[in-house]
């Protein structure tokens, strides 16, 4: 990947629908994901291995990716929080199925909200991390760690830079796909941005770095441009902007995929995906929900094209 390019991680099929009270069917789900691949996404967040009390939306995971279709070059992510989470996610590949391609997994920077979320202490999420990233690459799947929380917490407030750069020092030690930084609450600023992102950088400089940013206090746009310019080349968002945590008060959507594509391609970086078609996806998102979306460029468009 060279300097103008950004690998774009979609994950409106799981963190984007997570939330989201309006109930999306499996066929419904699966053709949100279909039309994110038509559209030019390569790698996708397809669904959570929890509990589905604790997570309804996902609740037919199983489902979804049994339906899903088998696209080269296409890989599909499923997260997990623990080891009955990966066992489940595992289990999708037997019998010849093509399953998940790659495992997700979630260490939190705080212990209030890990415990909350997942419940692990940041020690604890860390270790059950370590295991499930060396448990996945033994059965030959991509395994991957998303430090969350990172830039603050809704219970305990402020989260220490150095808190995170050891997590990830400790978390790279089980030779990860990626290490992604997620500001679940929508708290960061471009400048604490960089700073992360650049001690990371001096810290683990043989590791990628992912980045994934909720637009809860509109700065979540300016902030991927922050991570771009730190070195980060693969960004997560979710079409339409939908998104939050459940367990994170007041954590609004995911920066929108249509509005992170515009600012990239206007200024002249190239992700392989196009515009036109998330906006597409995104009116017949809106077609479900019954209301508007967060997305910007969703309502706006791409740029005018002007007339003769």
């Amino acid at each position: 990947m060279t300097d103008r390019q950004v690998e774009i991680v979609e994950v409106g099929a799981r963190d984007g629908l997570q939330n989201e009270k309006v109930m999306f069917s499996t066929d419904q789900k699966v053709a949100l994901i279909e039309k994110a691949i038509h559209a030019g996404i390569r790698r996708l967040e397809v669904a959570s291995f929890v509990h589905p009390k604790l997570v309804p939306q996902m609740a037919d995971a199983e489902a979804v990716i049994s339906n899903l279709p088998d696209i080269k070059n296409v890989e599909y992510v499923g997260l997990v929080l623990n080891k009955r989470g990966l066992l489940r996610a595992m289990a999708t590949r037997e019998g010849n199925k093509r399953g998940v391609d790659e495992i997700g997994c979630v260490a939190t920077a705080s212990d209030t909200f890990g415990q909350k979320n997942q419940g692990q202490t940041r020690a604890e999420s860390v270790t059950e991390c370590k295991d499930i990233i060396k448990m996945a690459k033994q059965e030959g799947l991509q395994a991957q760690v998303t430090i969350s929380t990172a830039w603050g917490c809704p219970f305990e407030g402020e989260v220490s830079p150095q808190t995170v750069i050891d997590m990830a020092i400790e978390l790279a030690d089980a030779s990860p796909r990626e290490i992604a930084i997620a500001d679940t609450i929508g708290v960061a600023t471009p400048l604490k941005v960089r700073e992360i992102f650049e001690a990371l950088k001096t810290a683990l400089p043989d590791m990628p770095l992912r980045a994934h940013f909720h637009n809860t206090r509109n700065t979540g746009i300016a902030n991927a441009w922050a991570a771009y310019e730190a070195g980060v080349h693969i960004l997560d968002s979710s079409v339409s902007g939908l998104g939050g945590c459940p367990f994170a008060p007041r954590a609004t959507g995911n920066i929108g995929t249509e509005d992170l594509l515009y600012l990239l391609e206007r200024s002249g970086i190239n992700t392989g995906v196009s515009l036109d078609d998330v906006i597409a996806l995104s009116s017949w998102i809106e077609g479900i929900l019954g209301r508007p979306v967060p997305a910007m460029v969703a309502h706006a468009g791409g740029f005018p094209k002007g007339q003769i």
